[in-house]
């Protein structure tokens, strides 16, 4: 008897679809992104636009996709100066938002779930909202229906500096632990153009070198990722292994 598994990547605070993401699977596979600081198409939704509001949003979405990251990053300090003279809460506040969404979208997970973190996600928060039923891995393996998962959590380091960036040489060895894997799971994609290239932003985002020698290495039947919301190619072969995107769930509210 066959095992059907969903999956689903970049939530983005999507609870609502999120709870129905399960139905008609055997399991429900998560690659990250749950926490939605800032919609680049609808600023009014976030974490910075209940903190600063719509107009503000949508001049630092505009200086970042103008690649002004110094800018941006200028802004946001004037914005959380003025919000916070003495700058002692403002992880106070980001952590209170946070929590607000994970105790939404961490109850929206059917059982089972498995799970891994995005590079906007806080892994710190996460053992607090795992329920039963809900497991998490990040250089870690799985069995599902007789196949063997890897999971690798979090982003490389990027510009943009997101919360849970980390070195080439850390992640390298997160994919190195997993050893043989029939399908490989990942926030971000394999170091392939055609897979990094978002369309709407016009960028290439960070993929991984690692994961794209792991699949050259091991050969996996399947390498699962996200994080590139409009990739210019969802879907294409790289030598044995099926890579796929498997979509901007905050969007589609489809696995």
């Amino acid at each position: 008897m066959s095992t059907r598994v969903n999956v689903v990547s970049d939530v983005h605070g999507n609870a609502a679809d999120l709870a129905a993401a399960g139905a008609g699977a055997d399991a429900l596979v998560c690659l990250g992104d749950l926490v939605l600081f800032l919609d680049y198409h609808d600023r009014s939704r976030g974490i910075f636009p209940d903190l600063f509001g719509v107009e503000n949003a949508d001049l630092i979405v505009s200086l970042r996709t103008a690649r002004r990251y110094e800018e941006a990053r200028d802004l946001a300090r004037s914005l959380w100066a003025g919000l916070d003279p003495d700058g002692g809460s403002r992880e106070a506040l980001i952590e209170d938002a946070v929590r607000r969404q994970y105790a939404k979208l961490f109850a929206a997970f059917p059982t089972p779930t498995y799970a891994t973190y995005g590079n906007v996600d806080i892994p710190g928060l996460w053992p607090e909202y795992a329920r039963p039923g809900v497991t998490v891995l990040d250089g870690e393996r799985t069995e599902i229906g007789g196949l063997v998962f890897g999971f690798v959590g979090g982003g490389l380091t990027t510009p943009q500096r997101t919360p849970y960036e980390i070195s080439d040489e850390e992640y390298a060895a997160k994919v190195e632990a997993l050893g043989e894997v029939d399908v490989l799971c990942s926030h971000i994609p394999p170091e392939v153009p055609e897979l990094t290239y978002d369309t709407v932003a016009r960028r290439f985002e960070r993929g991984s070198t690692a994961l794209l020698d792991a699949i050259h290495r091991v050969r996996p039947r399947y390498a699962l990722f996200g994080h590139v919301h409009q990739p210019l190619v969802s879907r294409m072969r790289v030598g044995a292994t099926e890579c796929v995107n498997v979509g901007h769930f905050a969007s589609t509210g489809r696995p």
